[in-house]
């Protein structure tokens, strides 16, 4: 059974994995880090798809997590980008995860070998079982080619106590409502697409993991904040505000573009790996014009 109240509400940042010359860029990882801390944010995760987790080496993945919980002393949570398409990595990270001192760690579906509902729940059950951390399952199936359906969400959730929430990047709103009238209210959604946030919050979601937050923390977590405390109005306002920018953010396959904004700004270098490439000249033209409109680039 899920908890009275959700383990993990408000804005969690889906940070970047900063490179230089190929290797993780650890200073300014710390950069991002404290950023995201005065930009009152509730955590990150680190080393999910916007971390680029798919070409970090085992040690690399590992050792992001290691430096974001550093750099976050406490002050933030860290939730881990743990999961893989084998249930024996899987686990592999999240006990890695769990001895560095993360907060929880977020398991997606297994992508490209496309198990079927009993395989899902079999995966998740296993890495349930070989780590105390909470866990947010993650269900993203434009990426990974396979829905959790809410049936196994709630098998999972009342076979596994530390299975304690989802990060919702389906795209439908009525899937929260499913997810809710199925699990109950104690049971954490988060939205995993910063422009569907508020549609989601409306019927029951409570927070967001985001890409935006890497640009303008404190502005998505007002947005979050304001909805959760009742000013809709407000949450409105915000989001008509940032809605270009969420929709700039996926010109091309993120993280590229939020890479190419951070770089305009001056913050990391503009460095992704193989095989995704830079964004191209009309993206970033559009993406410029985004962030001069917002007053984030001059």
């Amino acid at each position: 059974m899920s908890p009275r109240q959700p383990v993990f509400t408000g804005t969690y940042t889906a940070i970047v994995t900063p490179f230089h010359r190929g290797k993780v860029d650890e200073k300014a990882l710390e950069r991002l880090m404290q950023a995201q801390f005065r930009g009152g944010v509730d955590g990150v995760v680190a080393v999910g798809t916007t971390g680029e987790s798919p070409t970090l080496s085992t040690e690399e993945h590992i050792r992001v997590i290691e430096l974001c919980v550093r750099f976050a002393k406490g002050r933030l949570k860290v939730i881990a980008g743990t999961g893989a398409n084998s249930t024996e990595e899987a686990i592999h990270l999240a006990q890695a995860a769990e001895a560095v001192g993360a907060d929880a760690h977020l398991q997606v579906a297994p992508y490209y070998n496309k198990p079927g509902q009993e395989g899902l729940f079999r995966h998740f059950h296993a890495v349930a079982r070989a780590t105390t951390l909470p866990i947010l399952l993650y269900n993203i199936p434009g990426r990974c080619g396979v829905d959790i359906s809410v049936e196994t969400v709630a098998r999972l959730a009342a076979d596994s106590v530390n299975v304690v929430g989802i990060k919702e990047a389906g795209g439908q709103p009525d899937r929260v409502s499913q997810l809710r009238a199925t699990l109950g209210p104690g049971f954490s959604i988060l939205s995993g697409d910063d422009a569907l946030t508020l549609s989601f919050m409306a019927v029951g979601a409570h927070g967001v993991v985001s890409v935006a937050s890497n640009l303008v923390p404190r502005e998505v977590a007002r947005m979050v904040q304001g909805f959760a405390r009742g000013k809709a109005d407000l949450a409105l306002k915000l989001h008509d505000r940032l809605r270009p920018l969420f929709k700039a953010l996926f010109l091309e396959t993120n993280p590229a573009p939020a890479k190419a904004a951070l770089a305009m700004r001056g913050v990391i270098d503009e460095e992704i790996r193989l095989p995704l490439t830079r964004i191209s000249p009309a993206s970033r033209r559009q993406l410029k014009a985004v962030l001069k409109n917002l007053g984030l680039i001059d």
